[in-house]
């Protein structure tokens, strides 16, 4: 059993694992929840620090990209801290992925390394690689992949002398097309640099949920909220508890075993827990949890009230994206008083028609926010410009309305809009009312015909994969428009 560490908030002390290696190096960094794997904040330190020096052993500069194709593991947030404390940037493959679409990562980010697994196996050793001049297996082997051990033991110990704030650049789910990667500034700024953006977003986690906390992630950390918060709170000594796969009745012991204080998950996951027989979900001991937060996807009214009824009033939902150009928060208290509601927008934010005029409490269309960090969709300028307005307002593409309270909802993706006749229909108006379309919507919204299948494609976060699902229609068309 692992427990929460009593004392005093850390938010003077540097915000690195370095920090907590050298005052309580024994602490758990990391524990696996199948296996029981742990590694220590002394270990963690220890093999970040060596890889970052074998990487830049073989030549990566600050500013190259290392990607890293794996499944949830124990090296996974070490391989992460490393290209973080050397100035890289770290692209977070979907281990999902055909090999085709994980070929299209690897070009688009130019990466320069690839640490990947036994695991991914099928699809390694199906990519063109020749490109790409530093290839670690960190788990099991792979042909003409360097073993991970063998790495962290050829190089010395301790850090680099000039340790640098890295970045993630990750890529969208590609949904509904091609992924587009997330290129953010490097922070040019020493490790732990209390003005660099890491360190800032991580103050913004850490210092609301993250003194001594045991942090379950039950997702793939390829996502970028798992990695993202799960190295934040490491910046404040937390015990990141991660599943190898999300398992309903696993999840639930995992959070007695360890006394789980925190945890965050998507809506999915939560339908799955209520889908247990209640003499399983009433067995364990769910006490220890102080903070629920989820995010990801839209969350069924119905779900989220029950699972307030079942945990109380701890779950906590946000919105926000990649790109990090804007995001809301709202409370259990908020959400039963606006329900279906993803919260207060936490910057400026404008409900705009297609034409760009702004629309009035209660009309939805295009959500934009002033404000957010700089970013740009890696080698694709265009898209960038495209999700900007003349105000320099930026779009997730997301369809929603403010209510009078100043509080949003979303209602669709601007991707998923079909048009019929010249008419804008979104999908998700008849999703909504699924059996009851003609009674509840105008003839032209309706489906003209329903097909059924045994299950959809879909990301582990929730996110449907509609362009795998229209892939089905659209085959022998040379054109997706007819």
């Amino acid at each position: 059993m692992i427990l929460p560490r009593k004392g005093k908030p850390l938010t003077a002390a540097p915000l690195t694992p370095g920090w907590h290696a050298e005052h309580t190096p024994e602490a758990p960094a990391i524990v696996m929840g199948a296996t029981g794997q742990t590694v220590s904040y002394a270990q963690l330190e220890d093999r970040s620090a060596r890889l970052a020096r074998a990487l830049r052993a073989r030549g990566l500069a600050e500013g190259d990209t290392v990607a890293i194709c794996m499944e949830n593991n124990r090296q996974y947030l070490e391989v992460a801290w490393a290209a973080q404390r050397s100035g890289l940037r770290y692209t977070a493959v979907n281990s999902h992925l055909r090999p085709a679409e994980v070929q299209y990562v690897l070009d688009d980010s130019g990466a320069v390394a690839l640490v990947s697994s036994e695991a991914l196996a099928d699809v390694v050793t199906r990519l063109d690689l020749s490109v790409i001049p530093t290839l670690i297996c960190a788990n099991g082997e792979l042909p003409g992949f360097e073993r991970y051990e063998d790495l962290l033991a050829s190089v010395p110990a301790g850090p680099l002398a000039d340790e640098r704030e890295g970045r993630e650049m990750l890529y969208s789910s590609g949904t509904t097309g091609r992924p587009k990667g997330v290129r953010k500034q490097l922070p040019n700024a020493p490790l732990g640099d209390p003005a660099s953006a890491p360190v800032i977003i991580a103050r913004g986690i850490g210092e609301r949920y993250g003194d001594r906390v045991v942090y379950l992630c039950p997702a793939p950390l390829y996502h970028s909220a798992p990695l993202v918060w799960s190295m934040s709170l490491q910046r404040y000594g937390a015990t990141i508890v991660i599943m190898e796969q999300f398992d309903p009745a696993e999840c639930l012991a995992l959070i007695e075993r360890y006394r789980v204080t925190q945890a965050q998950f998507v809506p999915t996951m939560f339908t799955r827990l209520l889908r247990l027989p209640a003499a399983s979900r009433d067995r364990y001991d769910l006490s220890s949890l102080q903070v629920v937060v989820h995010g990801a996807a839209p969350c069924p009214v119905s779900v989220k009230r029950s699972m307030i009824e079942w945990w109380g009033p701890i779950i906590h939902e946000y919105y926000a994206g990649t790109e990090d150009i804007g995001n809301t928060a709202i409370t259990s208290d908020e959400w039963l008083a606006h329900p279906g509601s993803v919260g207060r927008p936490a910057v400026e934010c404008h409900i705009l028609s297609p034409e760009g005029r702004e629309l009035a409490a209660g009309e939805a269309g295009l959500v934009y926010f002033a404000g957010g960090r700089p970013f740009t969709y890696h080698n694709d300028a265009g898209k960038t410009e495209a999700i900007t307005n003349a105000n320099g307002w930026r779009t997730l593409a997301d369809i929603g309305y403010l209510d009078a309270d100043g509080y949003l909802y979303l209602t669709d993706r601007a991707a998923h809009m079909i048009v019929s006749g010249g008419v804008n229909i979104y999908p998700q108006e008849a999703e909504n009312v699924l059996a009851f379309c003609r009674a509840e919507l105008a003839s032209y919204k309706c489906p003209h015909s329903v097909d059924f299948t045994a299950e959809l494609p879909r990301e582990p976060n929730g996110k449907l994969y509609k362009r795998r699902l229209r892939e089905r229609y659209w085959a022998g068309h040379a054109s997706l428009i007819i």
